[in-house]
């Protein structure tokens, strides 16, 4: 596959990706740390060190995935959320890095 071909599948920075085809309303990214409600997300982009980046690929959280937020954090350091069938339990400087969208 080639770079190209790997930047629009996994991409929502790309033009193409940024207009819902059905509404044709621009998508916004806000980061994890601010998105207020329970249910899936995509994200778009995982920002930060290499350390960060490294485990955050190892748990399986990489641009293009579908995740589902199970509880936001409300007042409180910890994000719950689902990849691939299990539970993640990220700190508050894990979620202020990755980038999701809500629209789906």
């Amino acid at each position: 596959m080639t770079f190209t071909k790997l930047k629009k599948k996994y991409c929502c920075m790309d033009p193409m990706h940024k207009k819902d085809n059905k509404t044709g309303v621009s998508q916004e990214f806000t980061p994890l740390s601010e998105s207020c409600h329970s249910g899936p997300v995509k994200i778009c982009k995982v920002t930060g060190d290499r350390k960060l980046c490294a485990r955050m690929a190892a748990l399986g959280v990489y641009p293009g995935e579908e995740i589902e937020l199970v509880c936001p954090r409300h007042g409180g350091s910890q994000c719950l959320l689902k990849v691939h069938g299990s539970t993640l339990s990220l700190d508050q400087e894990s979620i202020k890095n990755i980038l999701v969208t809500t629209s789906l």
